[in-house]
């Protein structure tokens, strides 16, 4: 039987095994370094797959006519040790596309009380 964790509640984990496996293979000290890095890159993703919750906002208007059309949503979740708060711009097959903002929290209480009023 397969569980399933959800990485919100497992990121702490994923990022010591991240770091752990860099550390491997690039040597000690370059893991968390190259494991920011990761994250930075890859920042709308990482956000979107560790939100505990979500609301949508309202619809994105963009400038550029490509014929998808976007919304946003708002999230609350937690990521490497962080709550967090952030409006995502995702499409209609609920892949994110980009974020408008974000901001992190002492306490999951604090980013709760944050997401109600978003």
């Amino acid at each position: 039987m397969n569980g399933f964790q959800h990485i919100g509640a497992a990121s702490d984990r994923v990022l010591d095994a991240l770091v752990s496996g860099l550390e491997i293979e690039f040597g000690r000290g370059a893991g968390a370094a190259l494991a920011h890095r990761f994250l930075e890159a890859e920042e709308v993703d990482f956000i979107w797959d560790a939100r505990i919750e979500e609301r949508w906002v309202g619809t994105y208007e963009s400038d550029e006519e490509d014929g998808v059309e976007l919304d946003r949503i708002a999230i609350r979740g937690r990521l490497a040790g962080e709550d967090f708060v952030a409006t995502m711009i995702v499409d209609g097959d609920g892949n994110a596309h980009g974020m408008i903002g974000r901001r992190n929290f002492e306490s999951e209480a604090a980013a709760y009380a944050a997401f109600a009023a978003a």
